[in-house]
């Protein structure tokens, strides 16, 4: 997957128009998936009683790297050609490569023959029968969901409030380093608490910073705070939500993964397809609601399908 994911990034920095611009964008998003099978491999090796705590290191790894590329693709934006962008991100990954080839241990269980599409087939009856699946699942749509439909139009938002450009919205971004630092201490919540108390944190931070946003997000402080609470309410989410999954079986972990994140990239796909069609027409207010949609069906949500007091240990 990483080699097809650095094809596919050189492809975009070749691009000579739009449409093959396109096609490689909606390649790199098809191979750029090597996170979700460490993922679930990662919930596989840790002990049960310290799942929540390992799946939250490699969270907070994950979720740094969400965090850096929004702040450096930004920087470089501002100083070089966006296309310069893809060939640095290609160069990294070949570096990535060399180092999981060396580093990641090797999977005990062996090989299994497996038919794709036969697993592709069993997804929607392992949602079906899953409660705690269907809710990880509506949960982490809605929030990162609720996450993309600030970050898709910060940069509009800053435009137009403070004539500020891209390298400002990619600083911003560091602000969510609390929510990276925080993702261990999470899991270390989610293993020795409830996974419920830490989804509705998740609401309740998201809620508060969305709350803050419209109230006071035309004063920069505003939006500094709003966006430390954001990330805050992603990460109990993320974090929250596999722990969940991951707890589920052994056996299906990946499937699971794959049920769970399908959802979660649809959800952030659809807040940023909202939020910018509600940005040409509302603007900043357009945008809050759009995210309060997403935060009262995450609250429905939260309390039809109810997450689990704690983890399945077997």
């Amino acid at each position: 997957m990483m080699v097809m994911s650095i094809v596919a990034m050189l492809l975009a920095f070749l691009s000579p128009n739009a449409g093959m611009f396109a096609v490689a964008a909606a390649l790199i998003g098809i191979t750029s998936v090597a996170p979700q099978l460490i993922i679930p491999y990662a919930g596989f090796l840790a002990p049960a009683l310290q799942r929540g705590r390992v799946l939250g290191t490699v969270l907070s790894g994950l979720l740094t790297g969400i965090l850096l590329s929004r702040s450096f693709s930004g920087l470089l934006g501002s100083i070089m050609p966006w296309q310069q962008i893809y060939l640095i991100a290609a160069i990294i990954d070949a570096i990535l490569l060399i180092v999981v080839h060396r580093d990641l241990p090797r999977d005990p269980r062996g090989h299994r023959y497996l038919n794709y599409f036969s697993v592709i087939r069993s997804l929607p009856r392992l949602l079906v029968t899953q409660k705690p699946l269907q809710g990880a699942a509506l949960n982490g749509f809605c929030m990162f969901g609720v996450s993309n439909v600030m970050w898709s139009t910060l940069a509009f938002y800053l435009a137009s409030q403070y004539h500020y450009g891209s390298s400002v919205a990619g600083l911003l971004g560091l602000l969510g380093i609390a929510g990276v630092l925080a993702a261990p201490y999470i899991g270390d919540m989610v293993d020795h608490r409830s996974p419920r108390l830490t989804i509705g944190l998740s609401i309740g931070f998201s809620s508060v910073a969305f709350l803050i946003f419209w109230l006071i997000g035309h004063w920069l402080f505003g939006l500094i705070i709003g966006i430390i609470l954001l990330d805050l309410g992603t990460q109990f989410s993320q974090v929250s939500n596999q722990a969940i999954v991951q707890s589920l079986s052994r056996e299906l972990s990946s499937r699971n993964n794959s049920v769970f994140m399908f959802g979660y990239f649809m959800g952030g796909s659809i807040g940023t397809l909202s939020a910018t069609w509600a940005w040409s027409r509302a603007g900043w207010t357009g945008v809050c609601l759009v995210a309060l949609a997403f935060l009262v069906v995450s609250l429905l949500g939260s309390l039809i399908l109810k997450a689990p007091k704690a983890l399945n240990v077997d």
